[in-house]
């Protein structure tokens, strides 16, 4: 991940994508850099607009995330509904215990 993040932020200061800015920006972050790691990247992304496939991939997060949005909803409306029924057994031990 870190590769793709080296690459992204060359991109983002105008810089050309090589081999040699990617190994620079991995070894001043302190990672061990793999050169044939370096050197897939750089030719996976050659001939790739940046601009466009961050767009495309901002695009289809969102559905992704809307979707995930209603059910993190439903749990958080279910939980509260545990909650009462433990309250109401723990009354009814009490109302036991009174008569």
């Amino acid at each position: 991940m870190e590769y793709i993040y080296a690459a992204l932020l060359l991109y983002k200061a105008g810089k050309d994508i090589t081999e040699e800015a990617v190994t620079a920006v991995l070894q001043s972050a302190g990672v061990e850099v793999s050169d044939a790691r370096a050197k897939a990247l750089v030719a996976a992304l050659d001939g790739v607009d940046i601009e466009e496939a961050m767009a495309t991939a901002a695009v289809a997060a969102a559905p992704a995330a809307a979707a995930a949005a209603p059910a993190a909803a439903a749990v958080e409306e279910e939980a509260p509904e545990e909650e009462d029924k433990s309250e109401e057994s723990g009354m009814a031990g009490l109302g036991a215990l009174f008569g």
